[in-house]
């Protein structure tokens, strides 16, 4: 967990003081997590994942690369029409090679 919080965290270019505020913490409440000090509450972890903008199934799949930039591509794909869903995909496949 304390990984896994620390790479997302460092990926979205934010300090852990920060992030803790922002989620209305304690200055130090993502440090204690990522030294292995503490593990959030069932309460904090969804903070945490919304913070995000993910779920918390993408939080502990450490498969997936790129959790919050996944979610908003497919928040921006519900907005389109078939058509334009097979062009992306279609796209998509084509830079995938």
């Amino acid at each position: 967990m304390a990984a896994r919080l620390a790479s997302l965290r460092t990926e979205r270019n934010v300090s852990a003081r920060d992030m803790s505020l922002t989620i209305g913490q304690s200055a130090s409440y993502i440090n204690s997590i990522e030294s292995g000090k503490n593990l959030p509450s069932i309460t904090g972890l969804y903070y945490i994942c919304d913070y995000f903008g993910i779920e918390p199934k993408d939080f502990f799949d450490s498969g997936v690369g790129h959790p919050a930039l996944q979610a908003e591509i497919i928040r921006e794909l519900e907005k389109l029409s078939k058509e334009n869903m097979e062009l992306v995909l279609n796209l998509v496949k084509a830079l995938a090679k």
